[in-house]
């Protein structure tokens, strides 16, 4: 059984040697992310344009995602770097100050938090690692005292305890980081911190007019961080082609205790809304240093697969770490067990299910009867990528191909859970269609004489949303 899962994983000094890379896809990587925290306009173009062509040299359909920086909500600079912040002791956050800090006071990146706090308000800084409680406002200073203290360096985070900071999801510089990423085409744009469907709804359309000189829309994934975006998560979800569980900012928001929770409920409902799901953050976080992972660490990725997610991610882990192509190899096996274990239930799936559109019921009908025949295979001839989509919601042990004549389409359906994207060309005679995808995929290997598989396509051929055909058929 070929890995259903996808993964995720981030570009930075310890995987942009090609060498590095190539092995990197090879050990099972789909989408590749570049995170725009770091790096110039330049360095991202650069490092798409190598993905791609080690992409096109391993022969995998690889997509790219770019992960906008969002508000910086930070500390500012220290004198020496860092202060050692005791319990009890007063320390200011001051908006105004230009100087670099000391053990009593520092400056702020996010001019805002004064009017953002009242006293009584828990500020956790350095993820959460440093708590402090507000004590007054006095003009542009927030005077604090140290609850739990700790070593504070340099620009570290600051989240709100419950959240209510006012930043904006987009910045000026996420804006400008956009209209980078449509310059290299990316088939993902991660927007941190949204808040609001009107927040993915504004990203969308900013990636969509930046791509218009390029004829390319990009998918958008929301990612799920702030405290604000929980009661709001369906309407983010219905705004957006996916999220991500991002659970380093939310987990400070939240509180850790009820991250796990939110995760199943996060995925089960992208799952139900035809939505993609990403699972982030310290999924292997010991493998920066260590050659193998925890046993909890194991226990985290595989859960999360359980949980039907459509990708897990990497981040330090593959950017900065000793072992990236390591990483990623123990995360594919952890992955690939998890799903031998899951349990197939189309049956009680489809049983309160309701279908309004005949490319989603056919799309339904390939999964049932793939998997009572036993199919070798489930093919779905798209242009859009929906009609796989559509199949990938739902669990079972059979792959599936989507076949398109879109290099776009084909790029995004890599983050598609169980979902292995083929680039094939738009043929207008549906007989010759079918031939084509069935000669194509014995050429590839998956199927041989004797097998059965399922496809489905639309006919008129070639009209996005226009499946309306499934047919079950016999390798000759």
């Amino acid at each position: 059984m070929p890995r259903a899962t996808k993964i995720v994983a981030t570009l930075g000094p310890a995987s942009s040697d090609p060498e590095v890379l190539e092995r990197l896809l090879r050990a099972g990587v789909d989408v590749v992310r570049l995170n725009f925290s770091h790096g110039k306009a330049e360095d991202h173009i650069a490092r798409a344009e190598l993905v791609r062509s080690i992409a096109a040299k391993v022969g995998k359909t690889v997509a790219l995602m770019a992960d906008l920086q969002g508000p910086k909500i930070r500390v500012g600079r220290f004198a020496e770097g860092k202060v050692m912040l005791v319990n009890g002791a007063s320390f200011i956050l001051d908006a105004q100050r230009t100087e670099p800090g000391d053990i009593g006071i520092v400056g702020l990146d996010y001019k805002e938090l004064p009017r953002d706090v009242r006293p009584g308000d828990t500020l956790l800084l350095n993820d959460g690692l440093i708590v402090l409680t507000v004590d007054t406002v006095r003009g542009e200073q927030v005077h604090t005292f140290v609850k739990v203290g700790g070593e504070l360096s340099n620009n570290k985070g600051i989240n709100k305890q419950g959240g209510g900071l006012t930043a904006p999801a987009l910045t000026g510089k996420d804006m400008e980081d956009i209209r980078t990423a449509m310059a290299f085409r990316a088939d993902y744009v991660a927007v941190s911190f949204p808040k609001s469907a009107t927040d993915m709804e504004m990203a969308r359309q900013l990636a969509n007019v930046a791509g218009e000189p390029y004829r390319h829309k990009p998918a958008m994934i929301a990612k799920i961080e702030r405290s604000e975006a929980i009661p709001q998560l369906e309407a983010i979800l219905r705004a957006s082609d996916g999220i991500m569980v991002a659970r380093g900012d939310l987990a400070v928001e939240v509180g850790n205790a009820a991250v796990p929770a939110l995760q199943k409920r996060m995925i089960r409902m992208a799952r139900a809304l035809d939505k993609i799901a990403i699972t982030a953050t310290q999924m292997m976080e010991s493998m920066i240093v260590n050659p193998v992972p925890t046993r909890a660490e194991v226990s985290d990725v595989a859960n999360a697969v359980l949980d039907g997610t459509d990708a897990v991610m990497l981040s330090a882990e593959t950017a900065a770490g000793k072992f990236p192509v390591e990483t990623v190899e123990h995360m594919a096996l952890i992955a690939l067990e998890a799903e031998r274990a899951d349990e197939v239930q189309l049956d009680a799936d489809f049983t309160s299910k309701r279908f309004g559109r005949i490319d989603q019921s056919i799309a339904m009908g390939a999964l049932f009867t793939a998997h009572h025949l036993g199919c070798k295979a489930i093919v779905a001839l798209t242009e859009s990528g929906s009609t796989a989509l559509w199949m990938s919601r739902h669990n079972i042990h059979v792959p599936i191909f989507g076949l398109t004549s879109q290099e776009v389409s084909q790029r995004r359906m890599a983050l598609y859970r169980n979902v292995r994207p083929l680039l094939m060309p738009q043929l207008a005679d549906r007989d010759e269609a079918l031939a084509k995808a069935e000669s194509l995929l014995v050429e590839k290997g998956v199927l041989k004489p004797g097998d059965t598989y399922a496809i489905t396509c639309g006919e008129p051929m070639g009209y996005p949303g226009g499946t309306n055909m499934l047919k079950v058929c016999r390798v000759g």
